[in-house]
């Protein structure tokens, strides 16, 4: 028997099954040029032609999938037509010209120093693999010999080839390569699928064939596991199972703690494909809807048009309340058509809210595409990386802009929708009093809170391990917003991964958190959590933790008092 240790762990499932290797890619070198001098109308008309195809089957897989929205943008832009053209009137084939300008693009990405955009050098390679493989006349399936449900096991794998996926025949997912914003890593998370990412020795590890296990929560993984061990997996897999089962029964139940206090549990969304995966949990809405995935998965500015019809979309899917947050890109998240400035601190530079407020014209027309949207259906407007009270009363006063044209036209909009602010900057933490008399609700984003108050990298290896929300600063902070939001009675939830950690759950209860937001996968867990609760206990217990001055005291002393156990009949 042979354990390994994943240490990215995302998604949660346990288990067991036969593995199935998926075969290595083995890059034939293309022919640069013939023999003879090439043709070349007949060499861009083979690319032409493949483009046309590639095309044609990106349109089909689009409508399931939103990441082939984007590959289909790229392969239509005329730039990359223009590239190959080029190599082929220096006497390439279409083949090897192709080759080389995926190559180039390919190399640009890798270069940036963005991790999410690094991802994406997949995208171009996957891209070039289908071009490839249209000009040869080739199959792009790469998994001969699945019958039986197997944990994937592969050095990495790309968009097209999990859309070849029978998914029946998938028990969970293994690489050695890729990082959370992998393809591989948004798609098992978005379809709840058990999957363990970065585990550079699995592939030397395991044949096709060979029994592994694996727990995605954990990061344990078994390959060749004793009957001990054998039927500690099977028995964790049921009891998880039977508990997951039972909570779904009752996600679409009230939330209501012990004492009577309704609270609610919504979920995050970053793309269409994964709000379709989140009904199956019943949130009680949607508390965060990243807008940006409508300009990262695009090759321009979309349209008022086309993101009206996204959020449209979105709010007829779910029927519930979606809180829409504005533009939030930079520091981590870029756009491949339109370039910022060098930064040597990005994450304290343009993004966000000073961008879109710089661009008035872009913002407004986000805006006016949620306002039209908002006639369909319960919306809130979210303006993110907020610092002062100054920012928030420009974003408003260009929402009322945008509403006076809407009316002049006769178009149809929620003329009260409710307009709140991201509180992710300690500059927001310390105006919390001020700003909540004057916006209608505030969201607390964890993530980046606890990053600027503990002046902590997350992405630096060197200290990443200093990234903690249960950091007595970081849970005063929380208390101080949520005490000025309900002075000024207004509403305040959250929207971090802290919302959806059950060690959390019954300080934020206590502290007096309104409202829950995570991924739709924990929306169950946490309702049944808080059902369990007590407020006024759970008050008691956050006052003890905010009297605490060290984060291993606080998390020694979450972990021995969790609040009730859950029973559920």
């Amino acid at each position: 028997m042979l354990k390994i240790q994943a240490t990215v762990c995302f998604t949660r499932g346990i288990v067991i099954g036969p593995a199935y290797v998926v075969p290595e890619k083995i890059k034939e070198k293309p022919v640069v040029n013939s023999s003879h001098i090439i043709d070349q109308s007949v060499e861009k008309a083979r690319f032409e032609r493949a483009v046309e195809e590639v095309s044609q089957d990106l349109e089909k897989l689009a409508l399931e999938h939103d990441v082939f929205a984007a590959h289909l943008a790229i392969v239509q832009d005329p730039t990359l037509s223009e590239e190959v053209e080029a190599h082929i009137e220096a006497g390439k084939t279409a083949e090897a010209s192709v080759d080389e300008t995926i190559e180039g693009l390919k190399l640009v990405f890798q270069m940036m120093d963005n991790a999410y955009m690094r991802e994406r050098a997949d995208d171009i390679e996957d891209i070039g693999n289908r071009l490839m493989a249209a000009l040869q006349q080739k199959s792009l399936r790469r998994f001969p010999g699945l019958s039986v449900p197997s944990v994937i096991v592969a050095r990495d794998l790309f968009p097209s080839d999990t859309a070849n996926l029978d998914a029946s025949l998938v028990l969970g997912f293994i690489t050695a390569e890729g990082g959370v914003s992998s393809h591989v890593a948004i798609m098992a998370k978005n379809r709840g699928i058990p999957a363990l990412i970065g585990v550079p020795e699995i592939v030397s590890s395991v044949q096709t064939g060979d029994l592994i296990a694996f727990d995605a929560e954990t990061g344990e993984i078994c390959i060749h596991p004793d009957e001990a061990v054998k039927a500690d997996f099977f028995e964790r897999a049921k009891a998880l199972k039977e508990k997951e089962g039972a909570l779904l029964a009752r996600a679409s139940e009230p939330v209501i703690s012990r004492d009577g206090k309704t609270l609610r549990v919504y979920c995050n969304i970053g793309s269409l494909e994964e709000l379709n995966a989140s009904m199956a949990y019943s949130p009680d809405g949607v508390g965060l809807f990243r807008s940006e995935f409508l300009f990262m998965d695009s090759d321009h500015f979309p349209t008022e048009e086309e993101q009206f019809i996204a959020y449209r979309e979105a709010s007829e899917k779910i029927g519930k309340e979606i809180t829409i947050r504005t533009l939030d890109i930079g520091g981590d998240k870029e756009l491949n058509y339109f370039s910022f400035d060098h930064e040597e601190n990005p994450f304290l530079g343009w993004r966000a809210i000073r961008m879109t407020l710089d661009m008035p014209d872009l913002f407004c027309t986000q805006l006016r595409a949620i306002l039209r949207a908002s006639a369909y259906g319960p919306m809130r407007i979210m303006f993110p990386m907020i610092t002062s009270l100054y920012e928030f009363e420009r974003a408003k006063a260009l929402t009322e802009a945008c509403k006076a044209s809407l009316k002049d036209e006769g178009t149809a909009f929620d003329d009260h929708i409710p307009l709140g602010i991201m509180v992710e900057t300690p500059a927001a933490v310390f105006m919390a009093d001020e700003l909540a008399k004057a916006v209608d609700f505030f969201s607390i984003g964890t993530n980046d809170l606890t990053q600027y108050i503990l002046a902590v990298d997350r992405g630096n290896e060197k200290i990443k391990h200093m990234f903690n929300a249960f950091h007595p600063a970081v849970i005063r902070a929380i208390a101080r917003v949520i005490e000025a939001a309900h002075e000024a009675d207004i509403e305040v939830g959250m929207c971090g991964e802290m919302a959806g950690d059950l060690r959390a759950t019954e300080i934020l209860l206590g502290l007096g958190l309104d409202e829950f937001s995570m991924s739709a996968q924990m929306t169950p867990d946490v309702k049944e959590k808080i059902r369990s609760l007590d407020v006024s206990k759970a008050a008691e217990k956050a006052m003890k933790v905010l009297a605490m001055s060290d984060v291993d005291e606080i998390e020694a002393y979450l972990s021995l008092n969790s609040g009730s156990d859950t029973i559920i009949d």
